[in-house]
């Protein structure tokens, strides 16, 4: 006979680790979106129109 009350608590542990782990992946995603965007902002600031336009060349 399987006794109900440990199989119980053991899925609910289950559970919660797997809502954690969703928890943690999300805040992970969140924060890696925030700093791509940071980057892309950072990137388009840093553009000169005027780079690579013209090249030095000594011989």
């Amino acid at each position: 006979m399987i006794d109900i009350a440990p199989l119980s608590t053991s899925l609910n542990q289950a559970k919660v680790t797997q809502q954690t782990s969703l928890a943690v992946m999300k805040l992970a995603m969140e924060t890696g979106k925030q700093t791509a965007n940071e980057q892309v902002k950072m990137i388009e600031k840093s553009k000169d129109p005027n780079l690579g336009k013209v090249i030095d060349k000594s011989v």
